[in-house]
């Protein structure tokens, strides 16, 4: 997790105002945890809380304009106050009158003067909170569904709709659950937040440099090391961060250099540390934001999810594994000395009590605790296991420390799931969705090219904003269609989820690459490429989710899997080395790539025993 920019320099962080940033984050992380152990009161009541929390600091810490010394002018100061106070009004009149909005009626009910005001205020400030921390992308989305709502009725069929006034655009949007308070804030105040801060202490406590050198220690000797170091240890941090780009910063500020210094192209170093903390966010045990989303979607315990996550997300690492070590051969590459690395068994000796926090986790949501009593758990057992040795001892600078990075993480989060609630309260309100299900089957559109046209779509958000809202308004917008093809919910949601996550190494965004490129010091293009080809296994493996679902396990033990299985997680491997060796060579003849995967688009397993095959008979891979 990286550190938040506010409370590191910048006009957030001196004098007075530096104060207030962080006792207001350190008093939200306070609350979320008191609500944590005592139970959720009205979640109106804990939504609106958590939103004027994170609209406050956001406005505290993000201004309008910095000028070049990094201050904003006078104006600008005025104007972002004058925001930080409509904020607080807003959300202080849900928190005062939370019992009676709660029970007024829709539609029945009128709304007041003051409500039709305060909610136009709203949805203009997430608007404008939205631009300022998460996307100018998201903005504009949010502005065509909110137009479509309001202009419903002037759109011809089948798009077309009544239409809403603005009075009643207010009620959806402020005044109740189908908007700005909608599902996506309520996993944002409850599950995702007590993650996030729980991330915050269990890398304080020192997890990090446990992770760092028990990577080094179990791969750092073997061929192509210095990149298999990366792939672990972002692993690892994945496990607990679940945010792409902070794992690039996080991990990539040592394994970069050091693949570099070892021979690998910066382009690849770039692009391996990519792919690698991308993953991160489909590793359980905490996964990305989005898939406390998912169970929400799916009215499923969280821990579910994270089992039906877990066989993909071990065949997306051993690709990438693979794909490392060919190219360690193809160049030539070698480990690292064994003397320059840190023994094992030393490493697991001084440092595997930190994993303790993370085993209890994943024992207490597997045995039915909540997540957020879960984490809250979490979180006194990690500042309780690093009292285990003195040089991983939290003091109270750290907890403090702790309490306010966890916050400051928080905001955009918080604030991208304001701005999908406006989407996906229109989506539902004017019933777009299911006009574009009708539409789709009436034109007799094949399943495959649905499911294509929905990851080009998961894609293309993807590429303009964060994980979490590019898949909230996909799936608000596609499950439908998908389901009524006949794909089950879950492999739909799924199959959505990965193609958001992976959207963070795609060109021509490609976030997760410019953030490897830049610690490379590499072309942004060429690393955004390399990165999509190292991680080719996570866009051919979600279209096995809806032709064999099977892959996700769910309703299945693991002793159950079925031999074609297996098969299908050895042909995604195939697949990806082929691409990075460009062809497999055999005995007398070169299995193309083009043929390998036009095949495997009709039937993976086909494509499969085309490669095993004349493998089995002698033939090795390398590059023609």
């Amino acid at each position: 997790m990286d550190e938040p920019k506010s409370l590191e320099g910048g006009r957030g962080s001196q004098g007075l105002r530096r104060w207030i940033v962080g006792g207001l984050a350190i008093a939200w992380s306070l609350y979320q945890l008191y609500v944590a152990y005592f139970g959720v009161p009205s979640p109106l009541l804990l939504r609106s809380l958590h939103l004027l929390a994170a609209f406050v600091l956001l406005f505290l810490t993000e201004p309008l304009v910095r000028g070049q010394d990094g201050r904003s002018p006078a104006w600008a100061r005025a104007l972002d106050f004058t925001l930080l106070l409509l904020s607080a009004a807003i959300f202080l009149y849900i928190v005062a009158n939370y019992f009676t909005i709660e029970n007024r009626m829709a539609q029945v009910d009128p709304v007041s003067t003051t409500e039709l005001i305060l909610g136009i205020l709203s949805i203009l400030l997430t608007l404008e909170a939205v631009r300022r921390c998460v996307s100018p992308a998201l903005t504009i989305v949010m502005l065509v569904f909110l137009a479509y709502t309001l202009l419903g009725g002037m759109i011809p069929a089948p798009f077309g709709h009544k239409g809403f006034n603005l009075e009643e655009i207010v009620e959806i949007m402020y005044l109740g659950y189908r908007g700005i308070f909608g599902m996506p804030v309520g996993v944002a105040a409850t599950y995702v937040f007590l993650f996030v801060l729980w991330g915050a202490f269990f890398e304080k406590s020192g997890v990090g440099e446990f992770f760092i050198k028990f990577s080094h220690a179990l791969a750092g000797s073997t061929r192509g090391g210095p990149a298999k170091i990366a792939v672990i240890s972002s692993a690892m941090f994945g496990t607990v961060s679940g945010s792409a780009v902070a794992n690039v910063y996080g991990t990539g500020s040592f394994t970069i250099p050091m693949m570099k210094s070892l021979g690998y192209r910066p382009q690849f170093a770039g692009a391996v540390e990519a792919v690698a903390s991308t993953g991160g966010q489909i590793m359980p045990p905490v996964m990305g934001a989005a898939a406390f989303v998912m169970a929400e979607f799916l009215e499923m315990p969280y821990i579910e999810i994270a089992k039906i996550a877990a066989i993909p997300a071990i065949l997306y690492f051993i690709a990438v594994l693979a794909m490392v070590h060919l190219e360690a051969v193809k160049t030539g590459l070698r480990g690292m000395p064994r003397e320059t690395l840190p023994s094992l068994g030393r490493t697991l000796a001084t440092g595997a009590h930190l994993l303790t926090p993370l085993v209890g986790l994943v024992y207490l949501l597997t045995v039915g605790y909540t997540p957020m009593r879960a984490a809250l758990i979490a979180i006194v057992l990690t500042i309780a296991v690093s009292y285990v040795r003195r040089d991983t001892r939290m003091g109270l600078r750290d907890i403090v420390r702790g309490l306010e990075v966890g916050a400051m993480s928080a905001i955009s989060i918080a604030v991208a799931c304001a701005g999908a609630g406006i989407v996906v309260g229109a989506t539902a309100t004017t019933g777009f969705g299911l006009s574009l299900t009708s539409v789709m089957t009436s034109y007799g559109v094949s399943l495959i090219a649905v499911l294509t046209l929905v990851a080009i779509t998961c894609l293309i958000l993807g590429t303009a904003m964060p994980t979490t809202p590019a898949y909230i308004m996909t799936a608000a917008l596609s499950v439908p269609i998908l389901v009524g093809f006949g794909v089950p919910a879950i492999p739909a949601h799924m199959f959505i989820f990965y193609f958001a996550v992976i959207s963070m190494i795609t060109p021509p965004v490609a976030m997760s690459a410019y953030a490897g490129a830049q610690i490379a010091g590499a072309s942004f293009m060429k690393t955004g490429l390399e990165a999509s080809r190292l991680g080719i296994a996570a866009y051919i493996v979600p279209y096995m989710f809806v032709y064999g679902p099977q892959l996700l396990l769910f309703g299945a033990a693991l002793f159950l899997i079925k031999p074609g299985l297996v098969t299908d997680l050895a042909g995604i491997g195939l697949l990806g080395l082929a691409l990075l060796s460009q062809r497999l060579r055999y005995g007398p003849g070169v299995l193309e790539v083009g043929e390998v995967l036009r095949i495997s688009a009709r039937q993976p397993r086909v494509a499969v025993v085309a490669v095993e095959e004349p493998l089995a008979k002698g033939g090795g891979a390398g590059s023609a």
